[in-house]
Parts: structure tokens; C-alpha cells; sequence
């Protein structure tokens, strides 16, 4: 059998890193190709590394082929499903294949949906008769995804982030570990050059980006107000020491200052990049 590739279904799954893939080839090399690849038909679904390998050194290997598949959205399900299962893989590579697996189950539903509603308006059902539901159930909400991807919703929103606003070298030293996906969260909140310059700073200028946006939030931020019914009373200032009421001028200065200093730090941050760009 001639075994075809399908670029769309070996870029679908994270890459292995570099060490990981000599991991691989050092045990195939060792003990042989003990998993079966899978196989669509004569598409490969699962093993692409495997294969690679065992042609490159000319390693026999067995092949399954699984008969369940009727389209490609079941292809990419199952690989999903596989790999979610798989303790290798990253957070962060958990989230994002929750997060894929959330847009088939959604465009399923919504297709299956409109499939049944079409039926039950040519066939008008009986009096008592519920309508039909669709045959599959998106992952509806973000605790639905965290708990496919076995993390935590807060998690997931910063993957979500991350995906939306981070560069793609920002998202490379996620994947690889260099920052976490808090941090990275955090850092994609910045504007693209700032961000590029943080990541070619490597470990340590990522992480002070994180932290002064962060101090930078907590400066801006409001002070709280009490709660309904507990307001605080009224207290008259006017015989307070004269150090006191100066204190409290000062401070009420420095949270005006703060709040305008998170956006000068941020032009400064744009120019520093273009400097070291230039």
C-alpha cells in the first residue's frame, strides 16, 4: 500500500521539538516501531514522525486502518481525542486542541441543528411529540473546554488571549517553555513591537515585561468601593493635622500620576523596540 501524507493532517498537531523527535528516533532505532500507524483509507492520521523514521532507516512498521472515519471533521476529532489523551503534551498544547475540538463540535451542532429543524418543518410531528435535538453537543461553555482539556477556565481564557493577540514569536516561547502561559497572557496585552523585543530578550525580559504590566494594573486600578449598606460614614477633615491633610493630597497626586504614567510607559516601551530594531 502506498501510504499518502495530507499536509493539512501532519501540520494539524503541535510539532515535536528537536529533542524530542531524537527521543523518538534513538527508541524506534532501539527497539524497533512498536505502535501501529493509523490510517484514513491510505491517508496517514496518526505516526507521521514514526513513519518518517522508519523510512529514513528502513524500519519495518505495522499499519491499522480505522473504518470509523466518514470526513475529515472525524479525521481531526480523533486526533484531537488521541492526543488529549496522551500525557506528553504541554497546557498549552492542551488548550489549544480544546479549543479546535470546540469549533467542530459547534459547526457540527449547528449543521445538525439546521438538518433537524428542516425535517421537523416537512414533517409537521405529531401533537406531544418533543422536536429532535441535534445528534451532537458543542462544548458550550469555557468550563465545558477546560474540562476536555483537564485545566482550569482561567487557564483556557489566557490560551484563548494568547491566540488572539500574540505574536507568533511570543506563542514560540510558549510552546517551548520559555514563559508561562500566565506570563505570556499578560505580555500579549502589549503592542506587537514591544512584544517582539520582549521575546528576543529571551527568559528574563519576559518576565519583567509581565511584571511591570502588571504593577501597571494594579496602579491604574480604582480604589474599591464599600459595599450597599455598609457605606463608610461621613468623617470631617477639616481638624485633622495639617501633615495629615498634606499626606493624603500627596497621595491622591500619586494616583493621578500613575494613571498617566500607563501610558507614557508604554510609548517608551514602543520606542525602546524601534531603537533596538533599528
Amino acid at each position: 500500500m502506498q501510504i499518502k501524507i495530507n499536509d493539512v493532517l501532519r501540520a494539524y498537531i503541535e510539532p515535536l521539538t528537536e529533542s524530542e523527535y531524537q527521543a523518538l528516533e534513538r527508541s524506534i532505532l532501539t527497539e524497533g516501531c512498536r505502535d501501529a500507524l493509523v490510517l484514513w483509507e491510505d491517508v496517514l492520521v496518526d505516526g507521521h514522525n514514526r513513519y518518517q523514521i522508519c523510512q529514513q532507516h528502513g524500519i519495518p512498521f505495522k499499519v491499522t486502518e480505522n473504518t470509523s472515519f466518514r470526513s475529515m471533521e472525524d479525521v481531526k476529532l480523533w486526533m484531537i481525542d488521541n492526543n488529549l489523551g496522551r500525557r506528553s503534551i504541554s497546557d498549552y498544547q492542551r488548550g489549544v486542541l480544546a479549543l479546535r475540538k470546540k469549533e467542530i463540535m459547534t459547526a457540527r451542532a449547528l449543521e445538525l441543528a439546521a438538518e433537524a429543524a428542516a425535517e421537523d418543518a416537512r414533517i409537521a410531528p405529531e401533537e406531544g411529540d418533543a422536536p429532535k435535538k441535534p445528534a451532537a453537543m458543542p462544548l458550550a461553555s469555557r468550563e465545558d473546554i477546560a474540562r476536555a482539556a483537564r485545566l482550569s477556565s482561567a487557564t483556557i481564557g489566557q490560551i484563548e488571549k494568547i491566540q488572539k493577540t500574540a505574536t507568533p514569536e511570543l506563542v514560540e516561547a510558549v510552546r517551548a517553555g520559555t514563559i508561562s502561559i500566565n506570563a505570556a497572557a499578560t505580555v500579549a496585552s502589549l503592542p506587537e513591537e514591544v512584544q517582539l523585543a520582549a521575546v528576543a530578550g529571551g527568559k528574563k525580559e519576559l518576565q519583567k515585561a509581565a511584571k511591570e504590566v502588571r504593577e501597571l494594573r494594579a496602579a491604574a486600578r480604582p480604589a474599591k468601593e464599600p459595599k450597599e449598606g455598609k457605606a463608610a460614614p461621613e468623617v470631617d477633615y477639616s481638624d485633622m493635622p495639617t501633615d495629615v491633610r498634606e499626606l493624603r493630597a500627596e497621595n491622591m497626586a500619586l494616583r493621578e500620576k500613575n494613571a498617566a504614567l500607563l501610558e507614557e510607559i508604554t510609548v517608551l516601551q514602543r520606542r525602546i523596540s524601534e531603537l533596538a530594531s533599528a
